[in-house]
């Protein structure tokens, strides 16, 4: 049976990747041969992002946009976006991509045929980003490992797949950059197997991340 996938993409003020990230994700999904849907989220963008999502969403009823009426940061976004997903699993990634969007049948075929319920990426080197933020990215998985016992190689690395099903079992609450903590935590204890999988990391090229 052919998968069943949202992709949510949460923005803010990306109009120089809101093209690329829905035809990256529509061109993967269609070879696959999915039942797919992209959710964009704009989070209140003060450039073109919010126009040019619904260009593309009027071309293609696949594609979806919510448009926050207020800035509502990654959590706020990513959990209206998970709202309206309505596939059986769910992809969250960036609008540069930092992941080849061509991992995500290997990442579905790993979900199913190690039957968990969410697929956590982490880079293979994030050497690119520079001493300071690989620094900064270390301590911050270590604290969360110590703090929470959570043994997540990249807790805040925005490719995550799951069921849609967890949602169900889960309330999420953070607004900011927690939200990806706090979604591996809260289904943890739910006993929800969550796995890994390494993937190459592509850093951002224009402009800066704002979520």
């Amino acid at each position: 049976m052919p998968p069943s996938v949202s992709v949510v993409i949460p923005m803010y003020n990306e109009e120089a990747y809101v093209a690329r990230a829905v035809s990256a994700a529509r061109q993967v999904l269609e070879g696959m041969g999915a039942d797919w849907e992209v959710v964009v989220v704009d989070d209140a963008s003060t450039d073109r992002t919010g126009a040019l999502a619904d260009d593309l969403a009027r071309a293609d009823p696949r594609v979806k946009v919510v448009h926050n009426a207020a800035n509502r940061q990654l959590g706020g976004s990513l959990r209206e976006g998970w709202a309206r997903a309505s596939k059986d699993l769910v992809l969250y990634t960036d609008a540069d991509l930092p992941a080849d969007l061509a991992a995500l049948p290997r990442a579905v075929h790993l979900l199913e045929y190690q039957q968990a319920d969410v697929l956590a990426a982490y880079r293979f080197d994030r050497t690119s980003d520079g001493l300071r933020r690989a620094v900064l990215a270390f301590a911050y998985n270590l604290l969360v490992r110590v703090l929470f016992g959570l043994p997540v190689r990249d807790v805040n690395f925005a490719f995550k797949l799951f069921r849609r099903s967890l949602l169900e079992r889960i309330g999420l609450r953070s607004e900011g950059s927690f939200i990806d903590a706090e979604l591996l935590l809260r289904a943890r204890r739910t006993g929800a197997h969550v796995i890994q999988m390494g993937v190459d990391y592509f850093p951002r090229r224009h402009g800066s991340s704002n979520l």
